[in-house]
């Protein structure tokens, strides 16, 4: 089925996609059509089965590309060994939690070049090939903490922020190519690394499962619901889709109201 999908015969390459959202986005990608490129920093035998896998279950092609995504030589370097690049998703980060008085420098320069200056790098790679193909999408995953903020995070949200313009400069810049670029603004998503939290959230406050899940984790989620990496991957599908061929330079927000605030 996926083979005959509406993204068939593109190839979408998704940085940071061996778990989580980029996981999840890569396998919606696959199943409607798109061939996929994971990545991470690491190269084991588990990242190139989690790549046959897609494979296997889809019928597309799936490959698996080790590159660092705080080198921007990598970054370049992974868009020129897919070789081909229609749809690209920057999803790669990291995340670390202190006052900006005592923010690791170290943490900062790794935040800012893996989280936001990774998908300048690999954008710059990719435009050429969309030009030359006459079609593109760049998705950018920025954060609802793009558009709005929170303490003791100062790098992420620098980085989401800047990851939120740059994807508007972007957009400018190929207003008149048959290219788009947007951001998808997750909320909180319930992830492998966040249901890891779970438990010990739980016996910090003392809470039932619900309860922490509620009033601690989603304090800041109106809905009160965790996005999923499907649903996300569903957004990255739609706007690699016809029907967002006008939909350039803005941000979807997946946060169960969160930024309505």
């Amino acid at each position: 089925m996926s083979l005959n999908g509406p993204l068939s015969g593109k190839t979408a390459v998704i940085t940071g996609s061996t778990s989580g959202i980029g996981l999840g986005v890569a396998k919606e990608l696959a199943k409607a059509g798109a061939n996929v490129v994971l990545n991470s920093f690491t190269n084991s035998e588990e990242d190139h089965a989690l790549a046959k896998e897609i494979s296997d279950v889809t019928g597309v092609e799936a490959r698996y590309i080790q590159a660092d995504m705080s080198d921007g030589a990598a970054c370049r370097a992974l868009i020129e060994q897919a070789g081909v690049c229609d749809i690209l998703v920057n999803n790669a980060g990291i995340q670390h939690v202190a006052p900006i008085d005592e923010f690791p420098v170290d943490k900062w320069n790794a935040i800012i070049a893996i989280n936001m200056n990774s998908a300048f790098h690999t954008t710059a790679a990719a435009l050429p090939m969309m030009r030359k193909a006459g079609w593109g999408r760049v998705v950018n995953i920025a954060s609802a903490h793009g558009l709005t903020a929170s303490p003791y995070k100062a790098a992420y949200v620098a980085a989401k922020h800047g990851i939120v313009g740059m994807t508007k400069v972007v957009a400018l810049e190929t207003a008149r190519d048959p290219i788009t670029a947007n951001a998808i603004c997750p909320g909180y998503v319930l992830t492998p690394l966040v249901e890891a939290q779970i438990p010990d959230t739980m016996e910090k406050y003392g809470m039932g499962r619900d309860e922490v899940i509620e009033k601690v984790m989603l304090e800041r989620q109106p809905s009160k619901e965790f996005a999923t990496v499907e649903q996300l991957g569903g957004t990255a599908v739609f706007l690699c889709s016809d029907a967002a061929t006008q939909i350039t330079g803005t941000t979807l927000s997946v946060d169960g109201g969160w930024t309505a605030l």
